[in-house]
């Protein structure tokens, strides 16, 4: 049993002639990271790695809850601009030893990729989280695995 973790990043800013891949996170951003890390920890939510969008919002939103779980991270040009066949190309990539993996990425694509595994229709808001249980023992297998949501979280509702 493997468990897929889905994060869009936080609020981010969009300063003047900043490129939309080198957007930081606004201070709403960064408190709402902090606190939707630190309430997956107190939920006792475990996470063995983290793949990142390479994008500023997306890896400092990763970083963020990197301060809370301590782990080891990689980023993933796949999760930047992402097709849902982006993200089943990540997940084909992640070694089996890994059981529960978050990955940091962008709308549309997030909220296109999580309903085209669930069956529960949702849009992610600014730094949402949706885990899900993915019934294999390989990421291989993830295409033809049953797959169920377990939660989705939202920073104004946490």
């Amino acid at each position: 049993m493997k468990k897929l973790i889905l994060v869009r990043h936080a609020k981010s800013d969009w300063p003047e002639e900043t490129e939309d891949f080198d957007r930081p996170l606004a201070d709403k951003g960064l408190q709402d990271a902090m606190n939707m890390s630190r309430f997956m920890k107190n939920k006792n939510i475990s996470i063995d790695y983290f793949v990142s969008s390479p994008a500023v919002r997306a890896l400092n939103t990763c970083r963020i809850f990197n301060q809370t779980y301590q782990l080891n991270m990689s980023t993933a040009d796949k999760l930047y601009n992402p097709s849902e066949r982006n993200f089943e190309s990540v997940i084909y990539d992640l070694d089996d030893h890994l059981n529960s993996v978050a990955l940091f990425s962008h709308n549309n694509g997030i909220s296109n990729f999580a309903n085209s595994i669930s069956e529960d229709i949702f849009h992610f808001p600014t730094c949402g989280v949706a885990g899900f249980e993915i019934d294999c023992n390989s990421w291989s297998e993830f295409d033809g695995a049953k797959k169920k949501l377990l939660f989705f979280y939202e920073p104004g509702k946490i």
